[in-house]
């Protein structure tokens, strides 16, 4: 694969090391002072910590800083962590989980740019070009995702398809009027897109790439949906935190880990125990800086998403931004059964590769008088037993799960973030 030519911003996604580097130390430095002064929260946290913003010369220094978690920007909301003034605020969105104090970010028109510049470049980098159709099926609503994809979808001169979530066989007659040739939603959604194709045996002639994120997303699952689909698949990332879907990255058409956008972010990989820094291959977690964010730009932020940096070299594609590993899980999602440590992930990319297998499925933890077991529910043609399943899994786990195999249309759906994980 050689340089596609294909950018939103071809000087700084194809800029040096050196220049990406000498951006991020002049960037971090201003952020710094912007939290710092702008800021109570954040002068506490950094007095307690023993680092002023002068302490901060170069990209090297972000070691300096005290790290930060989604519990302060829980317990500093709503607006606490702002940093600007409210009659600054344009839009604001706000995390989907399900429990707990939500977290809530603010944006300027300076932050909305900032999104919309990342996202636009996203699309390119799937191949788009001005006045192609994206059919966006992600919610507009509180949740980042489709008013990120819109705001992306404008900067790139898309033709849009504001569908949002739902009714799927009016999705796929969208698609095949106006002639959809990128489509987006959250990675479950996508299945679920893929499954009525099959069931009503259309195809979408027009298709060529399908932009997915917002869920874990294994290799296996990413390689059904192109087949389901006929288009090429990529991984998307970003988080409410950063600003939301696509501020982070995507993977390129190499497929070949995950572009962070360099620009506008620091990553880093700490041991997630001692919070010390781990080399480039070793997985851990990923910590991220917002260098161009105002209203609320995190700061070492914990993810709790586990990944490890692939490479630091040019890509096939012609970028130069880093590459990430596609997201392996989460801290706060491992679980722990007969003494091995396992994520969903796991079990998704071993049900994917077993032949006759839908892409459909549950994991059951179920606790009875203080004994864990674990069984996992999937959907399967015929010729597949639930002893395949259950020995597949015990060949990629160390134990041998409960397995349970129904029709392929029987389990459950939901047009948004599928749930996975059910405890009884």
């Amino acid at each position: 694969m050689s340089d596609n030519g294909n950018y939103h911003n071809r000087g700084i996604e194809t800029a040096s090391r050196e220049e990406i580097a000498s951006l991020q130390s002049r960037r971090l430095k201003k952020i710094v002072k912007h939290v710092y002064e702008s800021n109570p929260i954040y002068r506490r946290l950094f007095d307690g910590h023993g680092v002023r913003p002068e302490d901060i010369q170069s990209v090297e220094d972000v070691r300096k800083l005290p790290l930060m978690n989604k519990e302060l920007l829980r317990e500093s909301y709503p607006l606490g962590l702002c940093c600007v003034a409210r009659d600054e605020v344009r839009e604001m969105h706000m995390s989907s989980g399900s429990t707990g104090t939500p977290v809530i970010m603010p944006y300027t028109d300076a932050d909305l740019d900032q999104w919309a510049e990342c996202m636009a470049r996203c699309y390119r980098m799937a191949g788009s070009k001005t006045g192609d159709a994206v059919q966006i099926t992600p919610l507009f609503g509180l949740f980042n995702g489709g008013f990120g994809m819109y705001h992306g979808a404008r900067a790139a001169e898309l033709f849009i398809i504001p569908a949002g979530p739902g009714n799927t066989a009016r999705q796929i007659q969208l698609a095949r009027d106006l002639k959809t040739r990128i489509f987006t939603g959250v990675v479950s959604y996508g299945i679920r897109l893929m499954e009525v194709l099959q069931e009503t045996g259309q195809d979408l002639p027009d298709l060529e790439a399908g932009i997915f994120g917002a869920e874990v997303f294994s290799d296996s699952m990413k390689s059904k949906i192109s087949q389901g689909l006929g288009a090429e698949v990529f991984d998307i990332y970003g988080m409410t935190e950063t600003g939301g879907v696509g501020t982070l990255g995507m993977d390129c058409p190499a497929h070949d880990g995950l572009h962070v956008w360099e620009d506008h972010y620091i990553v880093e990989i700490l041991d997630p125990l001692t919070h010390e820094p781990l080399e480039d291959g070793e997985a851990g977690e990923l910590v991220v800086t917002a260098l161009t964010r105002e209203a609320l730009p995190v700061i070492r932020f914990r993810t709790a998403d586990l990944t490890c940096i692939i490479s630091r070299d040019r890509c096939d594609c012609g970028r130069t931004h880093l590459r990430i590993a596609p997201i392996t899980g989460r801290l706060d999602d491992m679980l722990i059964l007969k003494g091995v440590n396992f994520f969903p992930k796991q079990i998704e990319q071993t049900l994917m590769k077993i032949p006759g297998a839908g892409s459909n499925y549950q994991i059951i933890i179920e606790e009875s008088d203080g004994i864990k077991e674990v069984r996992v529910n999937v959907e399967a043609e015929d010729h597949v037993t639930s002893s395949v399943v259950a020995r597949a899994l015990k060949d990629s786990l160390g134990f041998r799960p409960k397995a349970f195999v129904y029709p392929l249309g029987d389990l459950p759906r939901q047009d948004g973030k599928a749930k996975r994980v059910f405890y009884r």
